[in-house]
């Protein structure tokens, strides 16, 4: 077991052919919990890995086992952290601030992983996610590609366009973007791309009334800028979460892309 890992207890899973774990691990001295699911296989041959990284806060948008399956089911070692504070871990969630570090952790629990091919690591991020699957990819150069799913990409236009999160955000990071701007600053990657290494496939419905397509838009924007490879897939008719029939069409077609993404031993 991994010595970042300190628990990890099997639980049922759906999938006959996938072993699911929650496992508590170390982050930041915090004992931070998540979900780990192994596909079994019998050959020698490496998997790829996936740090699958939750949207929203607390229990709102929690990581759900279909998911963490689904991913798994394509063929990936994935790891899904709940984040500090949730499902009994210590240490509090702070919106892609301090707790970016429990993503961080995650990313070098499956680089140690016997069973995962340190070169082929990925990250997806889903809607608050998607802003933790840039801040990990900057920190972590060794990361392959990531995917922004519907994605948060700058926390100044999440103040801006949902009201109904200010209170919370203004909890959570301590003030207003207009009080503490560097901390929103901090919250959004988009200024520091010239720094990223991974490539970056955006997937984002264009009627999402969560996070707008003007995320996705903006993120699109600042990696051409910074001439840094970039896929996107915009969907004209879906929302925020996509119909389950061609959310697992369009995932597994993610799941294709992922893996023809790989590192080469390149930092």
């Amino acid at each position: 077991m991994c010595k970042m890992i300190i628990d990890k207890q099997k639980v049922p899973s759906p999938h006959s052919s996938i072993s699911l774990y929650l496992i508590t691990y170390i982050s930041d001295g915090l004992q931070v919990k998540g979900y780990l699911a192994e596909p079994r296989t019998l050959t020698r041959e490496k998997l790829p890995g996936l740090v699958y990284l939750r949207g929203g806060i607390k229990n709102v948008g929690m990581v759900r086992v279909q998911r963490v399956i689904q991913w798994a089911a394509e063929g990936f070692v994935v790891i899904a952290p709940f984040y500090r504070g949730n499902k009994g871990g210590e240490g509090q969630e702070d919106f892609a601030g301090e707790d970016r570090e429990d993503a961080h952790t995650a990313c070098d629990i499956l680089f140690s992983h016997p069973t995962v091919d340190p070169d082929s690591i990925h990250l997806i991020g889903f809607s608050r996610g998607g802003v933790m699957a840039l801040l990990t990819a900057l920190h972590n150069k060794r990361v392959a590609s990531l995917i922004s799913w519907n994605g948060v990409t700058d926390m100044f236009l999440t103040y801006e366009e949902r009201v109904d999160l200010r209170r919370m955000m203004k909890r959570v990071i301590g003030g207003t973007p207009n009080k503490y701007p560097d901390r929103y600053v901090d919250r959004t990657p988009l200024d520091q791309l010239q720094d990223l290494r991974s490539s970056v496939l955006i997937i984002h419905g264009m009627k999402d009334e969560h996070v707008s397509i003007e995320h996705a838009y903006r993120l699109e924007q600042a990696l051409n800028q910074v001439n840094k490879k970039v896929d996107a897939w915009y969907y004209p008719d879906y929302t925020h979460h996509f119909p389950a029939k061609e959310q697992q069409r369009i995932l597994t077609e993610a799941g294709k892309w992922l893996k023809a993404q790989r590192k080469h031993g390149l930092g």
